[in-house]
């Protein structure tokens, strides 16, 4: 069973008196720094001047530096842009400025455990990990409250990476919800499994599959839309308040067995056998095929990446979906 830390059990004061340098400001950059920010910590921004969100950190307050300034300056550096970005601002950004005694910070574990990024050793590398997207890291925190935390520690130069992770995660919220420890390895390779298996790819073509098979049976699609999609959110709802009992607790008793007896026939062993060659492709130690695919996507100007997109924007569900989404006044335009 994992031990998990609170914030009465980190000292919160061990990184006041560094500079934190924040390289990005999208949705967790502009989130964890904000966060960071008003814990009193002390964050500047490393931004290009030509960068998108340069004028909204510059309003939320921050010291807006270019990332080489920043990362000059910073006695700890976190990386928040893309992973497919990272190698190259490492190589032309932070390695320059990269001495005895800093640290690396990363919320995702990729260039670190598959090798895309090699920092020298007389540096902390260590990773705090927010289970959240940016906008809730940052709303929930303003509520008073903080999404849970991983951190995980790759170098301990210092011999305080893991006090400094600890410290980093409660200033990010972390401390109030809860942060549990892991490994680079394990954060990775399950995120990476989580997104494409279940919550992201499976997820999604599970939707459009059902709503298929519903319009080429003849049914309305407007239907379909609703019973395949919309419902989703309701359903997962419960499963997010008190796991899959909650859900099957809730829903009515025929909704519950055709659960138990058809839910099997669609998730089969077949399924489960495409998700071990999902987990395969990902793992390091089977050849990390995923992660070298993508990082080439990205070499290549994204190609595939950009085929799959535009093929999946024309599906019919999106066309019917924002039909419908339009008449439901409860939800906020472009949300």
């Amino acid at each position: 069973m994992a031990n998990v830390i609170y914030d009465e059990s980190i000292n919160r004061d061990l990184l006041r008196d560094k500079v934190i340098a924040v390289l990005g400001y999208g949705s967790q950059g502009h989130a964890q720094a904000q966060n960071m920010k008003e814990s009193g910590l002390n964050v500047v921004i490393g931004l290009r001047p030509d960068s998108k969100t340069r004028e909204q950190a510059q309003n939320d307050g921050f010291e807006v530096l270019d990332p080489f300034a920043a990362a000059q300056k910073a006695d700890i550096i976190q990386v928040l842009t893309p992973d497919e970005h990272q190698p190259q601002l490492y190589a032309e950004v932070i390695e320059p400025n990269l001495s005895a005694g800093k640290a690396l910070v990363f919320s995702h574990g990729f260039n670190i455990h598959f090798d895309f990024i090699k920092p020298p050793a007389d540096v902390d590398v260590y990773m705090v990990a927010p289970k959240g997207p940016g906008h809730l890291v940052r709303r929930v925190y303003t509520e008073g409250g903080g999404v849970p935390c991983l951190i995980a520690i790759h170098q301990d130069a210092t011999g305080e990476a893991r006090e400094r992770a600890l410290c980093h995660a409660s200033a990010v919220g972390g401390g109030r919800a809860g942060i549990l420890e892991t490994d680079f390895k394990n954060e990775t390779e399950t995120d990476l499994f989580g997104e494409q298996a279940v919550l992201c790819g499976g997820v999604s073509n599970l939707i459009m599959a059902g709503f298929e098979t519903l319009v080429e049976a003849g049914y309305d699609p407007d239907i379909a839309y609703f019973e395949c999609l919309h419902e989703v959110k309701l359903i997962t709802d419960l499963i997010y308040e008190g796991g899959l009992a909650r859900m099957r607790y809730s829903v009515s008793n025929t909704a519950e067995y055709g659960d138990y007896v058809s839910g099997p026939r669609v998730i089969d062993a077949q399924v489960k056998a495409h998700m071990k060659d999902v987990l395969s492709d990902i793992q390091k130690n089977k050849g990390a095929k995923f992660a070298n695919n993508w990082m080439k996507e990205g070499q290549t100007g994204y190609p595939e990446f950009h085929r799959m997109r535009a093929e999946n924007a024309k599906h019919q569900i999106e066309s019917v979906g924002e039909k419908l989404r339009s008449m439901m006044r409860f939800l906020k335009p472009g949300k």
